[in-house]
C-alpha cells in the first residue's frame, strides 16, 4: 500500500486552528499564509527542509532576518507586529508553549497623528476579530469596527443599531446625537461584514432588538469594544490614541483626501456645525477605497 504523504507543517497548523481552536476561516487563511512564508524563508535561510526540529532551533536573530525581509517588501509596523504574533503562535504550536524566541515587536514612532493609517486601521480590525475563538464573535467585532472606519459611525451609533436595519441596502439610517437621524452609504466590504455577522450570530435578531450582541446574548457594550481595541493596539504597537473613535476620525480625513465635499462630509458624520467637520481638513490624503480593494481579502 502506498504511504500517505504528511501534510505540510503550515497546513497542519491551519487544521489545528480551524478544528481545535475554532478560528474563523479568515484567521486560518491569514495565519497559514504567514506560516508558509516563514517556512519558505527558513528553507533558504537554513539550506534544508523545515520540520518541527528545525523550527525548534529558530532563534531571535532568525526571526529578525525574516521580519527584515518582510519589511523590505513594504510591511507597516502594525502589519509586522501582526506577522510576528502569528509566527510566535506557529512556533509555540510546533514545539510547545514558550518555544518561540523572545523578540520585541516593532513600535510606531512617537507623535503619530490621531488619524489611523489605512493599512493600520484594517490591521487593527483584523487583530481584534482574530483574537476570538468564536467565529460569530470574530464576525461581530470585524463588522463593528468596519462600521466605524468604513461608514464613519460613532461607537454608540453602531451599537445602537437594531435588527430593523436588516436586510441591508446601499445605505443605512443611523440615529446620532440628539436623536438626529441621517443616512450613510455602505461600502460593499462594510455591508458584507454586517451580513456575515447577522448570518452567524446564534440568537434571532428581532427588529426592535440590538443588532450586535454580547457573548451571553445581551446588547454588546462599548466597553467591551474599547477593551478589545486597547489589547489589539498594544500587540500591534500602535499609538494609545488609536481608539474606536479614531477610526471614525480616519474615515473623515481619508474621504477628504479623496476629494469629498466638506458639507457632504458634515452630513455623513452627523455634525450639527460645519466647524466640527473643518478640523479634518489639515490631514494628509489617504486612499480608503483602495484599502478595501487591495489590503484585505474581504475587501
Amino acid at each position: 500500500m502506498d504511504s500517505v504523504e504528511p501534510l505540510p507543517i503550515a497546513v497542519q497548523w491551519s487544521v489545528h486552528l480551524a478544528r481545535d481552536r475554532r478560528r474563523s476561516a479568515h484567521t486560518v487563511r491569514a495565519y497559514r499564509t504567514t506560516a508558509e512564508r516563514l517556512v519558505a524563508f527558513l528553507t533558504v535561510h537554513f539550506g534544508r527542509p523545515v520540520d518541527r526540529a528545525v523550527l525548534a532551533g529558530v532563534e531571535a536573530a532568525d526571526l529578525r532576518a525574516y521580519l527584515a525581509q518582510r519589511r523590505g517588501g513594504g510591511l507597516t509596523n502594525a502589519s509586522a507586529a501582526r506577522e510576528l504574533s502569528a509566527v510566535r503562535g506557529f512556533l509555540d504550536w510546533a514545539n510547545g508553549a514558550g518555544a518561540a524566541p523572545r523578540l520585541k515587536g516593532p513600535r510606531v514612532k512617537a507623535g503619530v497623528p490621531r488619524p489611523v493609517l489605512p493599512a493600520d486601521a484594517v490591521a487593527l480590525a483584523s487583530e481584534v476579530a482574530e483574537d476570538s475563538d468564536e467565529p460569530w464573535v470574530a464576525a461581530r467585532d470585524w463588522a463593528v469596527l468596519l462600521l466605524l472606519y468604513g461608514a464613519g459611525l460613532r461607537i454608540g451609533e453602531a451599537l445602537g443599531l437594531t435588527g430593523a436595519v436588516l436586510p441591508l441596502g446601499e445605505t443605512m439610517s443611523v440615529t446620532g446625537k440628539r436623536d438626529k437621524t441621517r443616512v450613510v452609504p455602505l461600502l460593499p466590504a462594510v455591508r458584507a461584514a454586517v451580513e456575515d455577522y447577522a448570518r452567524s450570530v446564534p440568537w434571532p435578531i428581532a427588529r426592535d432588538a440590538a443588532l450586535f450582541r454580547g457573548v451571553k446574548g445581551g446588547a454588546l457594550s462599548a466597553g467591551v469594544v474599547r477593551v478589545k481595541v486597547r489589547a489589539a493596539r498594544s500587540r500591534l504597537g500602535l499609538s494609545e490614541r488609536t481608539t474606536p473613535h479614531a477610526l471614525r476620525h480616519s474615515f473623515a480625513t481619508h474621504l477628504l483626501g479623496r476629494g469629498a465635499d466638506l458639507r457632504a462630509l458634515q452630513e455623513l458624520l452627523g455634525h450639527a456645525s460645519l466647524s466640527s467637520t473643518q478640523v479634518y481638513t489639515a490631514v494628509d490624503a489617504a486612499h480608503l477605497l483602495d484599502v478595501y480593494r487591495a489590503a484585505h481579502p474581504r475587501g
